[in-house]
């Protein structure tokens, strides 16, 4: 029995977890009919491109790291603009006296 090389067995997992942030990209885009990118593509685009690179790191590809490693950086950057912007929501537990986001609705209470 042929034994499975797990470095390519590894590569084609990394690249079908890559794939799959296009799939949820377009499942949420068909939802909405209009284009969006919800969070889990980014962190699909992580841990993909991670894998990606320890894949061509196995391999000495110079390319293939230098690229997965720069797109990494842009997107943990998007996480952190998606993070850093999201609105705290405004429930009744809310502390007196807080002041809640502009375009929250609950806010004109």
């Amino acid at each position: 029995m042929p034994m499975i090389d797990f470095w390519l067995l590894f590569g084609f997992i990394a690249q079908g977890i890559f794939f799959m942030r296009f799939v949820v990209q377009w499942i949420a885009t068909e939802r909405r009919k209009r284009t969006v990118v919800p969070v889990a593509f980014w962190y699909l685009s992580i841990v993909g491109a991670a894998m990606l690179f320890v894949y061509a790191a196995q391999h000495l590809d110079w390319v293939i790291m230098a690229g997965q490693a720069a797109a990494t950086l842009i997107y943990v950057r998007n996480l952190v603009i998606i993070y850093k912007h999201k609105p705290v929501p405004v429930t009744d537990a809310t502390p007196a006296g807080a002041v809640p986001p502009p375009d929250d609705p609950a806010g004109a209470r």
